[in-house]
C-alpha cells in the first residue's frame, strides 16, 4: 500500500534543543535599561535610591579616568584568578578521587556533606585570624567557596560516564591512566564545565564579600565605601562593573566550552 498526503504522518521526535540569541539577550538588557532612564526621567525613581543610567555611567567614566578603575579591577582579577585556579584545581583532583576510588569516596562525601552547607561568608573573619587581613584571608575565601560545588559537580560527572564504556577501555587492555583521560575525562566534562559556570559567580560573590571587611582596594572596598559616602552613584557603577565581569567570565567559559565539546 502506497503512502499518499493523506496518511503520510508527520515527524514530531524533534526533542527540545533550545539555542542561544544573543540579539535577544542584549535587547531585554536596553530595553530594561530604558525602562530604567524613562522612570527615572520622569521622576518616578528617587535618584538617591536608584540614580539614572546615564549617572552611572558618568561615575565608570570618572573612574576610568582617573585611573580608580583600573586599580581596584586588577587587584579584584588578581584576586578572583588566583582563588578559582586553587579551588578548582584542588576540587577537581578530590572530584576525581571521589568518583574513582572507594578509599576516597566516603571520606569526601562525609566531609562535603558537613562543610558544604556551612556558609562560606561566615568563615571570613575566621579566614582573617587564620591567614591574615591581607591576600590570604581573601583568596582563601574564594578557594574554599570554589572547591565544594567544583567537587561535586566532577564527582557527579565521573559517575555519569557510561559504564559499558569504561569496559569497553578494559576490554581492550588499556591502562588506567588511558581509561581516566581518554574516556572518563571527556564523559566528565561536559559536568565539569557546568559547575565552572557556577563557581565563576561564587568567585565574584564571595570575592566582593571578602573585600567589604579590611580591604582598602579592590571593586568590593570601593562598594562598601561608595555606600558609606551615599555616592550611590559610584555604587551602582561598581555593581556594573561586576555584573560585566560575571558576563565576560561566562563568555570565555562558552568559547572554551564549544572548543572543548567539539565531539558532542
Amino acid at each position: 500500500m502506497r503512502a499518499t498526503p493523506e496518511t503520510i504522518v508527520p515527524f514530531r521526535a524533534k526533542g527540545f534543543a533550545p539555542r542561544s540569541n544573543p540579539v535577544m539577550g542584549a535587547a531585554s538588557i536596553a530595553a530594561l535599561v530604558g525602562l530604567w532612564q524613562l522612570g527615572s526621567s520622569l521622576g518616578w525613581i528617587s535618584p538617591v535610591f536608584l540614580p539614572a543610567p546615564h549617572e552611572v555611567a558618568g561615575a565608570i567614566y570618572r573612574m576610568a579616568v582617573s585611573g580608580e578603575l583600573w586599580r581596584h579591577l586588577s587587584v579584584s582579577l588578581w584576586r578572583i584568578v588566583l582563588g578559582w585556579t586553587l579551588g578548582t584545581v584542588v576540587g577537581v583532583a578530590a572530584g576525581f578521587a571521589m568518583g574513582l576510588f572507594t578509599l576516597a569516596r566516603s571520606p569526601m562525601q562525609a566531609f562535603v556533606g558537613i562543610l558544604f552547607p556551612v556558609p562560606k561568608i561566615a568563615l571570613v573573619p575566621l579566614f582573617i585570624i587564620w591567614f591574615g587581613i591581607d591576600e590570604g584571608s581573601k583568596i582563601a575565601t574564594i578557594a574554599i567557596g570554589v572547591f565544594f560545588p567544583t567537587v561535586i559537580s566532577t564527582a557527579a560527572g565521573v559517575e555519569a560516564v557510561q559504564k559499558n564504556l569504561i569496559r569497553l577501555g578494559q576490554s581492550f587492555n588499556l591502562s588506567r591512566w588511558s581509561i581516566i583521560t581518554k574516556i572518563i575525562l571527556p564523559g566528565a566534562l561536559p559536568s565539569i564545565l557546568a559547575g565552572f559556570r557556577i563557581t565563576l559567580s561564587v568567585s565574584i560573590l564571595l570575592l566582593v564579600a571578602a573585600e567589604m571587611i579590611g580591604a582598602q582596594e579592590g571593586l568590593g572596598a570601593y562598594i562598601i565605601r561608595a555606600g558609606d559616602l551615599f555616592q550611590t552613584d559610584s555604587l551602582i557603577g561598581g555593581v556594573v562593573i561586576l555584573a560585566a565581569l560575571g558576563l565576560l567570565f561566562v563568555g570565555l567559559l562558552g568559547l572554551a566550552e564549544r572548543r572543548l565539546l567539539r565531539w558532542r
